[in-house]
């Protein structure tokens, strides 16, 4: 194998055209550069160097050498380059999970604000808030957009597990064109206590949500449908076959549906958006430019309430 170092000084001697001048220009001795010839020559199978008169010169091997060492040394240029951007968290790749509804809304805002920025590829991969977890310690993902009911904890319940707040999601009230409160600006959930409901599948995180904020509103809703994807939900409304809460994260997809979106008066129900990762990663720069990225996508979203078809 031959040494770099060795290339270097031969390009030195190159460019110096004598064993005194590169001595000086590597901060070497001119015994040293002398061995070191001699050395590359050994490493090379053909001698590096040839008398010429009181001097020395480089032979034609050394000169085909060199062609490859100034692509060699070019090659190290731009390796030191991408070095000094992956520190600066502007090279790398980074696997993003995100549950469906935030991947419109969240990832692929992220992934647009990085790619117009850096060289950062994150490749985003669609996981439920169930399987966070599990994706992030088998390391599918290195981070997770994932939602928490309103009223759960957000801390990571894993030590190996860190999680970080988004942003409330808040759920308006999906009604078909008809119904009967869809001219009123707001609704008091109770008002829907009498309604056929529409609900995600038992134990997802707007179940969880719908069924904490109608027990708030002092009732238990009648339960007539389950749809876990919100094409069904929104299908399922527009058809007046009930109501639901629907995300706001999820609604600019359906605005020209025939249906109505309306806020609930009083404190609105919602997810808690967030961000998770395997503890000790957020300092490593491509996680940390990702991490920075979600926090300003976030910040910018805020959906604002549904509007009517």
């Amino acid at each position: 194998m031959i040494d770099v170092r060795r290339l270097e000084i031969l390009r030195e001697l190159d460019r110096c055209g004598t064993i005194a001048a590169t001595a000086e220009a590597v901060f070497l001795t001119p015994s040293a550069v002398s061995q070191q010839m001699a050395a590359l020559s050994r490493e090379a199978g053909t001698p590096m160097l040839e008398p010429d008169g009181r001097r020395v010169r480089i032979t034609a091997a050394a000169q085909i050498l060199l062609t490859h060492a100034h692509a060699i040394f070019t090659h190290l240029e731009h390796a030191e380059s991408d070095l000094a951007a992956f520190r600066r968290g502007h090279v790398g790749t980074v696997r993003l999970g995100s549950f469906p509804s935030a991947i419109r809304g969240l990832a692929v805002p992220t992934w647009k604000y990085l790619a117009d920025r850096s060289n950062l590829q994150v490749q985003v991969r669609e996981v439920q808030p169930e399987f966070v977890a599990d994706s992030l310690l088998s390391r599918t993902v290195d981070l997770a957009i994932t939602a928490h009911a309103s009223d759960g904890l957000i801390e990571a319940f894993d030590p190996r597990l860190s999680v970080e707040h988004l942003v409330d999601d808040v759920l308006d009230i999906a009604l078909p064109l008809d119904h009967p409160l869809a001219a009123k600006s707001s609704i008091d959930l109770a008002e829907l206590a009498r309604d056929d409901w529409i609900m995600g599948v038992t134990g997802s995180k707007c179940w969880d949500v719908t069924k904490a904020s109608c027990a708030a509103a002092g009732f238990t809703p009648i339960v007539k449908h389950i749809a876990d994807e919100y094409l069904g939900v929104v299908a399922l409304v527009c058809s007046g076959a009930g109501i639901a809460l629907i995300p706001r994260l999820a609604q600019d997809t359906f605005v020209n549906e025939p249906m109505v979106l309306r806020p609930a008066t009083g404190a609105p129900p919602l997810r808690k958006v967030c961000v998770q990762y395997r503890t000790g990663t957020a300092d490593q720069p491509h996680i940390s430019s990702t991490l920075e990225a979600l926090r300003i996508v976030a910040a910018l979203s805020c959906p604002a309430p549904g509007k009517s078809a």
